[in-house]
């Protein structure tokens, strides 16, 4: 999508109904399933967000609209200035600081434990957010999406998803309280301005155990056993039990056997944004790594025994 396209977007939102390329400057920014661009006008920087094609298919945008607007008074999220339910084009603040990725996260002083806080700020929030993020049903939801579509799973998926069901048992025989929580936190969603981590991109959002966010992140960021003390240590403002470091450590596998469906989807979408089909295969090579390791049964053991 170019600027052109983006500046007749942007002429939907009350008050840019006269946003012209004379008055608006537009820099597309990029995105993996959406298109982003920073907006100025006036001397003042907003996000804009155009949602991609297929989005649709597994995203409630009236779902974002409320949760975005809750982590904004979490304090951890941009304003959100607009917010179209329909389609799911959004305008926001945009905030000055460096957009993160595994390098950064992994080489950046202090980038886990501001990551620990945020965190930590979102989920003691009393906010609440629309939809409960249930790991199992959404395995189950994204199969059904692509039992319509023209792919393969990995060899060994429906295996490992019947080999998970200790995990399931573990955490139902001890359920976490549940935390407005981000449920996709890539790197490219945290904005670090060196004094607090900001936290973008509401659409996976819900209420869901804690411990998912963080073991997420440290997955997507790649952080080893020092980083990942770090940050729970900054979340829970001390040394965590082994039953908490657990419970980080099975999210992991978790997080890589529900993102593995994900990518696929947009494997067979045709989404041109990376190789999805090779995103996927790593996922679930990693998923199943750690499940084979000879100390994840302990840490399944320590989550059931809470």
């Amino acid at each position: 999508m170019d600027t052109d396209a983006a500046l007749d977007r942007l002429r939907e939102i009350d008050g840019f109904g006269d946003a012209s390329h004379d008055t608006v400057e537009i820099e597309r920014l990029g995105g993996l399933t959406n298109v982003v661009f920073r907006v100025r006008r006036d001397g003042t920087d907003y996000l804009l967000r155009i949602p991609g094609p297929g989005t649709e298919e597994y995203i409630d945008r009236k779902v974002e609209a409320t949760n975005a607007k809750a982590a904004a008074a979490a304090g951890v999220s941009p304003r959100v200035i607009h917010f179209d339910e329909d389609s799911g084009l959004m305008l926001a603040d945009y905030i000055h600081a460096p957009t993160m990725s595994p390098e950064t996260f992994c080489s950046t002083k202090g980038a886990p434990k501001r990551a620990g806080r945020a965190f930590a700020k979102l989920h003691n929030s009393g906010e609440t957010f629309d939809f409960r993020f249930e790991l199992f049903s959404m395995i189950d939801g994204y199969l059904d999406v692509l039992s319509q579509k023209d792919t393969t799973l990995p060899d060994g998926y429906h295996d490992t998803v019947k080999e998970a069901e200790s995990v399931r048992a573990a955490l139902d025989a001890n359920p976490a309280q549940l935390a407005p929580c981000h449920c996709d936190p890539l790197c490219e969603n945290f904005l670090d301005d060196g004094a607090d981590m900001w936290i973008v991109d509401w659409e996976y959002s819900g209420m869901n155990d804690p411990l998912w966010d963080l073991g997420d992140l440290s997955v997507e960021a790649g952080f080893d056993d020092a980083h990942d003390r770090e940050m729970l240590e900054a979340y829970f403002g001390g040394p965590p039990s082994q039953a908490q470091i657990s419970r980080m450590v099975i999210y992991k596998a978790m997080c890589d056997l529900l993102w593995t469906l994900w990518g696929l989807i947009q494997h067979a979408d045709g989404n041109p944004a990376e190789d999805f089909w090779a995103y996927s295969t790593e996922r679930f090579a990693r998923c199943r790594a750690l499940m084979a390791d000879p100390s994840f049964p302990g840490h399944v053991e320590a989550v059931r025994r809470g």
